[in-house]
């Protein structure tokens, strides 16, 4: 079987989460192509998608919304599995509970309400150079922590559970 693991990624952090989710559906035997979903023109040689965004201002990147509008039709014949990054990792004290709200504005904001088999919203990495001075100001006075929030375990489980369904008869 033949899966896209589409991305849009920023800084780079959600192009590495989709290369992992790649090589662990390669590993389970099936074909995994991860390309920028900026870069797909093939979307018909696909028979599984699973497609993830940096979120910014809790939304998906332009570049992967304007992907899923494009091919919702697709969408709805063939399995799909979508993923954000976000920074639920570095919410701190109070803020720590909006990080399960910002999933469903995520969602809510995705055009055409894919029908997708599941959602994660998983964190990435944040470095000071990435948000500009206000963001920083922001960011600091929240009591947020610059880092790498990737649970490299968390995302391998969810792969192979996409590689299983994808994989059973």
């Amino acid at each position: 079987m033949n899966v896209l693991v589409g991305y849009a990624t920023a800084h780079g952090s959600t192009r590495e989460i989709a290369e992992r989710i790649g090589a662990r559906l390669g590993e389970a035997g099936l074909r995994a192509d991860v390309r920028p979903m900026s870069e797909v023109g093939d979307e018909d040689a696909y028979e599984a998608f699973v497609l993830g965004s940096a979120v910014h201002g809790q939304a998906w990147l332009d570049a992967a919304k304007d992907f899923v509008h494009r091919n919702s039709d697709l969408f709805r014949v063939r399995p799909v599995w979508i993923f954000s990054v976000g920074m639920p990792g570095a919410m701190r004290g109070p803020w720590k509970r909006l990080a399960g709200k910002e999933e469903t504005v995520i969602i809510d904001d995705l055009p055409d309400h894919i029908p997708y088999r599941t959602h994660r919203l998983l964190s990435g990495v944040i470095k000071p150079g990435q948000l500009p001075i206000t963001g920083r100001v922001i960011f600091r006075l929240m009591g947020l922590r610059y880092g790498d929030y990737r649970d490299w375990s968390a995302i391998d489980t969810w792969a192979d559970g996409i590689a299983r369904a994808l994989c059973a008869p």
